[in-house]
């Protein structure tokens, strides 16, 4: 194990910067995938098309997120197995990930494909909306292995302590995407389908040069796939099972607050729609942070190093709060300028910078949860932070949103999900604070 990717010695705050700048520019990166689309389908056919975009985009994350929860179960097993040094243990669990994925992302592609129409019809998506959504989510579910396998790539290699590499694999893909939707959007008269297209090349092209990577060079110990054991397929779906259930919650419940939205109407739906395009890339610092605690925690509890894991999410509960409180700031100042980036229509514009004036104030306390809930994961506590998401988002977010749009119309959307982040932060530092997760042994139990 070399010094560059071994979290359990050395300066922590160095590592936490030098390690979680390139998660979050690639997970820039991979925003900007479906950014870009909305920036072109909403410049080049209308606010319609990105409202559809949009609807259809949330469902993908929906029935994306058990898989990726699967997924990001590898942060808190390899990390483990990686700090202890186990090269045996990490090499077959490895293997054991590639199996299970390459089943489930077939089963993800057949039911996105084939219900698509069905879940945006749940989803009460407005009729003007219907066929272009179906359209675009049934394309990009033709596609869903390249996203699940380069989305496996990078969390493999991060959770050996490589952020770089996933970067340069994910940087070459976007800007192929860049190149191709205009193309395929307007030159050849696709549509959001082009869209959709262009995103699906864009991902396999990130998968093909990621493996490519991996083998040529040997980051990762991957065997030639074989059928994996039942211990390491158990404490896989130990770990996977809640924490593709976290992503559930999270993703329904971003899907239950779209259908408030969508009962407001088209223009609010357009407003929100590039809002959460905002949203999406706010987020990020956050969520980079709490992935890099998941991952450097993982290799200090491996070894019995808590007095590293409680100073790794302390700094990284620091870097949160200074850069949203940065981050609210310009937000608020130019809200409008930037939803002005995505629509022109003045009713979707006004109601899309007055959700960003208001949920701005509230940004401070998203990332809270982002970092413990790392920090946790790392101990494979899963099934604790299901509940504190369950809490978060269909206790507190989803019936919030609902109570104040009832009683101050579309505006109230934004103070509903600010206060959930409030109060489901406080819950999520009560948890780590006071919570059983330290105690957790992640391989005695398997």
């Amino acid at each position: 194990m070399t010094h560059r990717d071994d979290f359990t010695e050395g300066n922590v705050r160095g590592q936490l910067i030098t390690f979680s700048v390139p998660i979050l520019l690639t997970n820039l990166l991979q925003v900007s995938y479906q950014f870009i689309d909305s920036l072109w389908v909403g410049n080049l056919i209308g606010a319609n098309a990105l409202g559809a975009v949009a609807v259809a985009s949330i469902v993908i994350s929906v029935i994306l997120s058990f898989i990726f929860g699967i997924n990001n179960a590898t942060l808190t097993i390899l990390s483990q197995q990686k700090g202890m040094g186990d090269e045996v243990g990490l090499s077959r669990y490895l293997n054991a990930f590639t199996v299970l994925l390459a089943f489930l992302s077939i089963l993800v592609a057949l039911v996105g494909f084939f219900f698509a129409e069905y879940i945006l019809v749940l989803l009460n998506t407005p009729i003007s909306m219907l066929h272009p959504a179906q359209s675009y989510l049934q394309i990009n579910s033709l596609g869903i292995a390249f996203l699940i396998g380069y989305n496996f790539i990078g969390s493999v290699l991060r959770a050996l302590g490589d952020s770089k590499t996933p970067l340069k694999i994910v940087f070459a893909a976007v800007m192929l995407n860049t190149v191709l939707d205009p193309i395929l959007i307007a030159y050849f008269n696709l549509g959001v389908n082009g869209a959709a297209v262009a995103t699906i090349i864009s991902q396999g092209l990130a998968f093909l040069s990621g493996m490519y990577l991996v083998l040529r060079q040997g980051l990762a110990p991957f065997p030639t796939p074989f059928i994996p054991a039942r211990k390491e397929v158990f404490l896989i779906m130990k770990l996977g099972i809640p924490s593709g259930l976290q992503m559930s919650v999270i993703t329904a419940g971003i899907a239950a607050i779209m259908s408030v939205v969508n009962s407001f109407g088209p223009h609010v739906v357009a407003g929100f729609s590039a809002a959460q395009r905002l949203d999406s890339i706010i987020m990020l610092p956050a969520q980079a942070l709490g992935t890099a605690v998941n991952s450097m925690a993982g290799q200090n509890i491996g070894v019995n190093k808590w007095s590293r894991v409680f100073k790794i999410a302390r700094l990284g509960l620091f870097y949160n709060l200074l850069i949203m409180v940065i981050t609210a700031f310009v937000i608020f100042v130019f809200s409008e300028h930037l939803i002005r980036l995505f629509i022109k229509e003045a009713d979707s514009l006004r109601f899309g910078g007055q959700y960003l004036r208001t949920i701005a104030f509230f940004y401070p306390f998203l990332g809270i949860n982002f970092v413990l809930n790392g920090a946790v994961r790392a101990s494979g506590a899963m099934y604790q932070v299901l509940v504190l998401n369950i809490i978060s988002f269909w206790m507190l977010r989803y019936p919030l949103t609902f109570t104040f749009s009832s009683f101050l119309g579309d505006g109230g959307i934004a103070y509903g999900m600010g206060f959930s982040f409030i109060i489901s932060s406080i819950i999520a530092y009560l948890y780590y604070r006071f919570g059983g997760w330290k105690e957790k042994e992640l391989f005695s139990e398997a």
